[in-house]
C-alpha cells in the first residue's frame, strides 16, 4: 500500500520526529483536524486522510448498515487499508513514534486499528468512539496509551459502550484515561485540554 493511497493532507516534521494521524468524523474531510493536529505537536509530521467511503455524499472510513450497525466486512477492509497507509507514511517520514487522534467515525477506525494491529500506534486519542461489538482479546503484547473523551448524554455513543471499550483496552494492558463532559456528541473545551495534556510527553 502506498503512502498516498488515500486523499490526504500532510505537513512534514523533522526526520525522526513523531507522526500524528488525524481522522475526521462522518461528513468531515482531511481539513477537519489538520490544523488542530499541527498546533498540538508543532514539530511532528501530521497526516490527515479523507475517508474513502461516501454515505449520501458524506465521507466515512468504512460503511455501516444503519446508525450504530457496522458493515464488519468493510470495517475489516478499511482497517487493513488504513494500517498499510499508516505504516507507509511512518516509513516515508522516518518517524520515531506513531500517534493518532480521531473523532466519531475517525475514532472508530483508529480504535479498530489499535485493536487489530497492536503496536502500530503508540498512543491514540479516541473522541466519542463507538465499538458496538465485543472485540477478541489481542494476541500480541504491544501496549498503548489511550485517551477516550466522551459525552455523558451522547445519543450516538452510549455511556455503557464507551466504558466497555475502555475496560477492554485496559484488559489488553493499555494505559487508558477517560475524560467526560455532561453533553452529547459535541467536542467541549475540557476535551481539548485533556488532549493537550495527553500529548505533552510527545511534544516536539
Amino acid at each position: 500500500m502506498s503512502y498516498d493511497s488515500y486523499v490526504h493532507r500532510a505537513k512534514a516534521g523533522a526526520p525522526g520526529s513523531p507522526i500524528l494521524f488525524v481522522f475526521h468524523g462522518t461528513g468531515g474531510d482531511e481539513n477537519q483536524f489538520f490544523d488542530f493536529g499541527g498546533r498540538l505537536l508543532s514539530g511532528a509530521t501530521v497526516i490527515s486522510p479523507r475517508g474513502d467511503v461516501s454515505e449520501h455524499g458524506a465521507a466515512r472510513f468504512f460503511r455501516r448498515k444503519a446508525e450504530g450497525v457496522y458493515d464488519c466486512d468493510d470495517l475489516a477492509r478499511a482497517t487493513e487499508r488504513m494500517s498499510e497507509f499508516v505504516a507507509a507514511n511512518r516509513d516515508r517520514y522516518e518517524s520515531s513514534t506513531v500517534l493518532g487522534l480521531g473523532f466519531s467515525n475517525g475514532a472508530n477506525i483508529l480504535a479498530n486499528i489499535m485493536i487489530e494491529k497492536p503496536g502500530l500506534f503508540e498512543a491514540g486519542v479516541l473522541m466519542h468512539p463507538l465499538i458496538p461489538f465485543s472485540p477478541k482479546d489481542r494476541k500480541a503484547g504491544e501496549e498503548a496509551h489511550v485517551l477516550i473523551t466522551a459525552g455523558e448524554n451522547d445519543p450516538i455513543c452510549p455511556v455503557p459502550q464507551t466504558v466497555a471499550l475502555a475496560d477492554y483496552l485496559k484488559r489488553q494492558g493499555d494505559t487508558v484515561t477517560l475524560e467526560w463532559h455532561g453533553g452529547g456528541h459535541e467536542i467541549r473545551p475540557n476535551e481539548i485540554e485533556a488532549i493537550k495534556t495527553f500529548f505533552t510527553p510527545y511534544g516536539v
